[in-house]
């Protein structure tokens, strides 16, 4: 299935950095300096302009938990626990197994940081199928919320704030003596940014373990069943794809992935809650965002990109 138009975009924002060719706001993201690649896949910084009334409503859909701080705008999201209404805020956000639906008025900044796969386990015991589509306070993880709502100083760049994030998980790590992930949690990952239709048991003979004991570690650092990782995975690279965040060289192997247009819609209602026209037809600024990061991380993974190259869709 090839991209079915361009997409939507909303015409009363605008980006405080870069933008794709479509003209949709991109955050400013990148990897971790090497001795935090363990724990943390990414850092963002979102700046995106709008007038003071104007609200946006739509969605994110990570898969991984994340750390994001709101310096600017008011929020509203639906969590699995109710609607959680909030301006500045330091929060842990767990991994989304469906859209999680969001609104916010007026301009805004987020800047914060997706974790890997099992390194909320290794830093806190963090049980992630019990945070899924949920979010709390920083200290559940041992950080201190208003500290990270003052490490970013106003006027600062976005490199210097992601530095500043670096460095206190540097502390974090130190601090409570964190051993890395699983090594199976990293195999898990790059098999879910790579071949997201290989068989759980494949899965399992590829990582050298039984697949009963896969399952029960997948489930504890990803949140999920194997196969729903593997199905979310699928839907994402689809949904970037749509949102023009993705290699649009991969469109046809991207469209292999679903049987046909029928199993594609119904596999993508069920995540997204729209279909994939929809998904096309109406803007999607926070989604395109949270896709556009995770496309990045995983184009450099899987090696089609190098880290710090310019992207398929700028």
């Amino acid at each position: 299935m090839n991209r079915m138009s361009r997409p939507a975009i909303d015409p009363a924002i605008a980006s405080g950095g870069a933008a794709t060719r479509d003209g949709q706001p991109i955050s400013y993201s990148r990897a971790p300096a090497s001795d935090l690649a363990p724990w943390i896949a990414r850092f963002y910084v979102t700046v995106v302009d709008a007038p003071s009334d104007h609200a946006v409503s739509c969605g994110i859909f990570s898969d991984t938990a994340m750390v994001r701080v709101q310096l600017r705008g008011d929020w509203t999201a639906e969590t699995a626990e109710g609607r959680r209404e909030m301006g500045r805020a330091a929060l842990y956000f767990g991994p989304q197994t469906v859209r999680m639906p969001i609104t916010v008025k007026g301009s805004f900044t987020s800047v914060g940081l997706s974790f890997r796969a099992g390194a909320c386990h290794a830093l806190g015991k963090v049980k992630l199928d019990a945070m899924c589509d949920r979010l709390a306070p920083l200290e559940m993880l041992g950080l201190s919320s208003q500290a990270w709502m003052d490490l970013f100083a106003e006027g600062g760049t976005p490199e210097a704030w992601c530095c500043a994030m670096e460095e206190d998980m540097r502390r974090l790590i130190t601090r409570c003596g964190a051993a890395e992930p699983d090594p199976v949690a990293a195999s898990v990952e790059a098999a879910a940014f790579a071949n997201p239709e290989i068989t759980v048991a494949r899965l399992a003979q590829q990582c050298g373990i039984e697949q009963r004991k896969l399952e029960r570690l997948v489930r504890r650092d990803f949140g999920l069943p194997p196969k729903q990782v593997l199905r979310r995975a699928r839907a994402l690279d689809m949904a970037s794809h749509l949102r023009g965040v993705a290699d649009h060289d991969e469109a046809e192997a991207l469209a292999l992935r679903y049987y046909d247009q029928s199993h594609l819609i119904r596999e993508f209602t069920a995540l997204f809650g729209m279909s994939p026209r929809q998904f096309v037809d109406l803007p999607q600024p926070l989604m395109t965002l949270s896709l556009e990061t995770r496309q990045a991380r995983r184009l450099e993974t899987i090696a089609r990109i190098a880290p710090g190259d310019i992207k398929p869709w700028q």
